[in-house]
């Protein structure tokens, strides 16, 4: 076999030189008497028909074996007869053949339609080959259509597929083979395309080609998401469509970009996939108009209209609304559009109604029985009303309403000149330039409300269909015509956010949806921090329950973090991602493209073509902050550094939560979240007059992560239960702590518990066990369920319960009981909530009316919050040369000692912190009787009224009290090493008033509590005026 001198300026034409030969021997197969089924006097012309007439890529003949390309002829003969006798001209053609080195598909298609029926080859190209492709396992592919026709009564021709295991070079790189299967940057940053590619594009690549995709390559690794080129071939007249994206980082794209050019009436003629050993994929397409006559101009505004919606199908190549767009009856980005409102009504769409808030206003808030009815009435309703398949169907009938919503949308939010004109059609009418549009000028919101009101037959699908309307009016800036982009991200305007469930209104909203997930961020405050969390799913049902509760998670996160973060400047935020069923090995890809997308709307785009400038209708400058969470501790650097390469001014101060070679102080390493939560155990032990080392301790939360280990270092207690995410580990005599402590330094789950460490009575059930045996004879069915419920059990019975992990209201109205005795006694007597939710808030003042001291998450829970807003601090206020000196690990591997002492002094304020918020709840609960649950929301909401009053006073003009009080407030080993002046110089004057309004108001109310006198904050202002000598 040979290849012949390149023609095209790219690959290599194949030419094969032995073809006659191999066409002599199928033709003498076929003459033989194991292929008796063509008429002899037929063979001949069919197989010369077949070798030359079709018009087959020489690439197949070459590949195949004569054995192979007979029966090939065979089928397709058998086609044309059955087709013949059936008197239709449909013919059907489909071949395939698999083998571990690779695949081979033929099927007929006409070109330029995409197939709704029958075996679609380039999905299950993707799907088992592309798709799960990584640099140590890679397959390459090449697809030819024949240039004659399949037969005579169509239009039909063949399209051939060959994909082949990669042959890579050795590499010096292939250690990181590993890494690059769950991360699109783990692998190597290598771009010489003579080491990294497959030995056969090799062979057949010419140099131009190789030094476009060594181009390509590069820009790949230099950034998040996909690289397009495009340009002409002189010599064939055709387009070249290359897409060069990292492996991993999407699916089932070659299907949808053939899907795409399919909709703008484009066929190809050829097409490549290569793969290359660091971890990037490129696909290059060959592109021709259907219509042979058609403008010059027309098709160079098509090809470029295909290019842009390239980098929209990389976001979301596959959605439920498929079909539809493969039929022609919506566009690409009304698929897109549709796809992402379809989410955003599951989310938002009204599903309590106006009889559900008449029913609260009937009920008691304070009776256990009223809030459990509630409870389960507003569970019913969620689970039951609006299901996703009931909301796709509504969708899916009201196609024209859809693309008027969509022309809604785009008038807003395009940019661009060409809304409505002519050659906008496909864009924005979604019909394409063959097809009748819909009106190009966008109609009123009173119009469309008509028109959906008289289009539609029930309430429910009017209510649906105006959720679209509600999401078009809300969104202050998107993504979604940025030229390249990884995931779609919104910045909503949250005015829209019904009072009867979240009578809080946050800040600001954002709504991102990838491939592989969707998530939110929620903030209460313009300068707000919280963790963004990675929510997994074990299975389908456990994946409908985290979605349909996801923003309700996400909002009682940031307005938890919002009270929590009651000490700092910073308010609270909280960002989620949930990841999608077949994408739960892809945590980091998705925490890519959530950040990523979220820089798009944070940052001014200023490079055309790539980030453009856009529709911003918000009109500020924002600024988010971000911290470790759940699945996420590990990607801070990562985040910190991509805000810096996106040019991010505020990248230092982007993320917390970092290495300490960047600054950052690793909340788990030094035990920051739980010195604040076992600060109020202490406290508790204190008032009480107990000794911990008598005390026994359900934990969930095991040894593997962050509050559970340091939990089980710091403490000293006799714990007789610990869950975590492998199972129940138990002993009722108390867990050997000595094992236990070797598990939490190593960060190992307790199915590495030395289980001859346990007492006779003492056992442990793993998630995957079944049928297991108890000590006292009980039998476990499930491990899993067992596990899941294991917090509800009455072995879990201990004198303190600290949740260090689990997932959001684990504990509500509904279960509680559960936890409490036929006479009324709970499991617990006292509850640290170190996890955030764990417990809902009707389940808290439940136990609390039956004598549990249980102090809540949003003031246990918060030496995280004081860690990163002080590590936040020294960011702003030393030079980037003072702060590698004195804050990042040195290349020596040693840490200075500047950053050791200033460690101590973030765990000494929150200890200092916790403890004085131990003391103020226990003592306002003695004098008022109220749940601590309760005087929690009751001391943040103060403090957080008070900073607001404050900000609107003039005492941070009185500049001696201002030096006064931030001498007071900043830690003090900054003071000592820069001096006030330069830190008030450095760090930014909003964040430094900030300062002065948390320090002033938390001390305030942790001393003169939630209801001071009138007279009060006088007196509390009073030493410091003394010490000023103003009076």
């Amino acid at each position: 076999m040979t290849a012949s001198a390149l023609l095209n300026n790219d690959y290599s034409d194949n030419v094969y030189s032995g073809k006659a030969n191999h066409l002599k021997e199928t033709t003498n197969l076929l003459h033989g008497d194991e292929y008796s089924f063509i008429p002899r006097e037929k063979i001949d012309k069919e197989v010369n028909w077949f070798y030359n007439d079709l018009g087959l890529d020489d690439y197949y003949f070459m590949t195949e074996s004569p054995e192979t390309v007979a029966n090939h002829i065979l089928a397709i003969y058998g086609s044309k007869i059955m087709n013949a006798s059936k008197q239709h001209d449909k013919l059907t053609v489909n071949l395939a053949q698999k083998s571990e080195q690779g695949a081979v598909y033929i099927h007929n298609s006409q070109p330029g339609i995409s197939k709704t029926e029958g075996p679609h080859y380039e999905s299950i190209i993707d799907k088992e080959f592309l798709d799960v492709s990584t640099p140590e396992l890679a397959y390459r592919m090449e697809s030819f259509r024949s240039r004659g026709t399949v037969y005579d009564k169509t239009q039909s021709t063949l399209r051939a597929y060959f994909v082949s295991k990669c042959n890579f070079p050795e590499s010096k790189d292939s250690d990181n083979a590993d890494a690059a299967a769950n991360s699109t940057t783990a692998s190597s940053d290598s771009v010489d395309i003579n080491a990294i590619s497959d030995v056969t594009f090799l062979a057949k690549a010419t140099d131009s080609i190789k030094q476009l995709y060594s181009n390509l390559i590069a820009k790949v690794l230099s950034r998040t998401g996909p690289v397009i080129h495009l340009d002409d071939i002189p010599t064939s007249g055709e387009h070249r469509l290359v897409v060069a994206y990292r492996q991993r980082s999407t699916q089932s794209y070659l299907s949808a970009l053939s899907d795409l050019y399919h909709y703008y009436s484009f066929f190809s003629s050829r097409k490549y996939v290569e793969q290359f050993s660091n971890g990037v994929t490129i696909i290059c397409l060959y592109l021709n108009p259907l219509n042979p006559n058609d403008s010059e101009a027309k098709v160079s505004h098509t090809i470029k209209q295909i290019t842009r919606e390239a980098s929209l199908l990389y976001c979301l190549p596959t959605t439920p609304f498929q079909t539809l767009y493969k039929q022609h009856k919506i566009s690409v980005q009304e698929m897109i559009y549709g796809h992402v409102g379809w989410v955003f009504v599951q989310h938002f769409v009204n599903r309590l109604g106006s009889e559900y808030a008449s029913l609260t206003r009937l009920l008691s808030n304070e009776d256990p029985s009223h809030l459990e009815v509630l409870g389960n009435i507003k569970k019913r309703l969620r689970q039951e009303t609006f299901t996703r398949e009931y909301l796709l169907e509504i969708i899916t009938q009201h196609t024209k309403i859809l693309k008027l919503l969509y022309l809604d949308f785009a008038s807003i939010h395009y940019s661009g000149s060409d809304l409505g004109s002519p050659k906008s059609n496909g864009t924005f009418a979604g019909q394409g330039s063959e097809v009748d549009t819909a009106p190009g000028t966008p109609l009123a919101e009173d119009d469309l409300r008509d028109i959906i009101k008289r289009e539609t037959t029930t309430s429910h699908e009017a209510l649906v269909l105006e959720s679209f309307l509600l999401f078009n009016k809300h969104v202050l800036k998107t993504n979604f015509y940025q030229p390249t982009k990884v995931a779609l991200s919104f910045r909503l305007n949250a005015n829209f956010l019904p009072d009867i469930e979240f009578p809080t209104k946050p800040y600001g909203l954002f709504f991102v949806i990838g491939n592989e997930f969707r998530g939110f961020h929620v903030r209460f405050m313009d300068v707000a921090r919280g963790g963004i969390r990675i929510i997994r799913s074990r299975n389908q049902e456990n994946y409908l329950s985290n979605m349909r509760t996801l923003f309700d998670e996400n909002y009682s996160l940031a307005s938890t973090q919002q009270r929590k973060n009651k000490d700092i400047p910073e308010g609270g935020s909280k960002g989620t991602v949930l990841l999608n069923l077949d994408s739960q090995d892809k945590p980091f890809v998705a925490f890519e493209k959530y950040v990523d997308s979220i820089l798009d709307l944070l940052l001014d785009g200023q490079t055309p073509g790539i980030k453009e400038k856009l529709v911003d209708l918000y009109g500020k400058e924002e600024i988010l902050f971000f911290g470790p969470d759940e699945g996420t501790a590990n990607y801070m650097d990562w985040a910190s550094q991509h805000a810096r390469r996106r040019g991010a001014n505020f990248w230092k101060a982007f993320t917390t939560g970092k290495s300490q070679t960047m600054g950052g102080i690793p909340h788990d390493t030094y035990g920051m979240t739980t010195r604040s939560v076992h600060q109020y155990v202490l406290g508790i032990l204190r008032k009480l007059g107990l000794n911990e080392e008598d005390c026994t301790k359900l934990q969930t939360g095991g040894p593997d992560g962050d509050l559970g280990s340091n939990e089980i270092k710091i403490s000293k207690d006799k714990t007789i239960a610990v869950v975590d995410g492998s199972g129940v580990l138990v002993d009722p005599k108390g867990i050997d702590r000595v094992e236990l402590g070797r598990l939490a330094n190593a960060r190992q789950m307790i199915s590495h518990f030395d289980t001859s460490k346990l007492t006779p009575q003492g056992f442990r059930v793993l998630v995957d066990d079944y049928q297991v045996t108890l000590p006292d004879g009980t039998i476990v069915a499930d491990g899993l369920s067992f596990r899941n419920l294991f917090h509800l059990n009455s072995r879990a019975s201990a004198d303190f319960f600290v949740p260090c992990g689990g997932r959001p209201e684990s504990i509500d109205i509904n279960n509680v009981s559960r936890i409490i005795s036929e006479d009324g006694i709970p499991n617990f007597k006292y509850v640290v909530e170190g996890a955030n939710l764990f417990f809902t808030q009707d389940a808290r003042l439940k136990l609390e009316k039956l004598g549990v001291h249980l102090f809540k998450d949003a003031s246990a829970n918060k030496g995280g919050v004081t860690s990163s807003s002080l590590e936040v601090l020294a960011a702003l206020a030393l030079s980037d040369e003072e702060h590698g000196q004195l804050m990042c690990e040195q290349p020596d591997g040693s840490l200075p000692e500047f950053y050791k002492e200033y460690v101590k002094n973030v765990q000494d304020s929150i200890e200092r912190n916790a403890r004085l918020e131990f003391e103020c709840l226990w003592r306002e609960s003695e004098r008022t009787n109220k749940p601590k649950s309760v005087l929690s929301d009751d001391l943040s909401f103060a403090i957080i009224k008070l900073r607001e009053e404050l900000e609107q006073t003039s005492m941070w003009s009185n500049i001696p009290l201002r030096r006064l009080i931030m001498s007071k407030a900043l830690p003090k080993l900054l003071l000592d090493k820069l001096g006030l002046d330069k830190i008030l110089e450095r760090v930014p004057e909003n964040y430094l008033k900030a300062i002065f309004g948390a320090f002033l108001a938390s001390n305030f109310v942790y001393q003169y509590g939630t209801e001071p006198s009138q007279f009060a904050f006088f007196d509390y202002m009073s030493p410091f005026f003394s010490e000023l000598g103003q009076n």
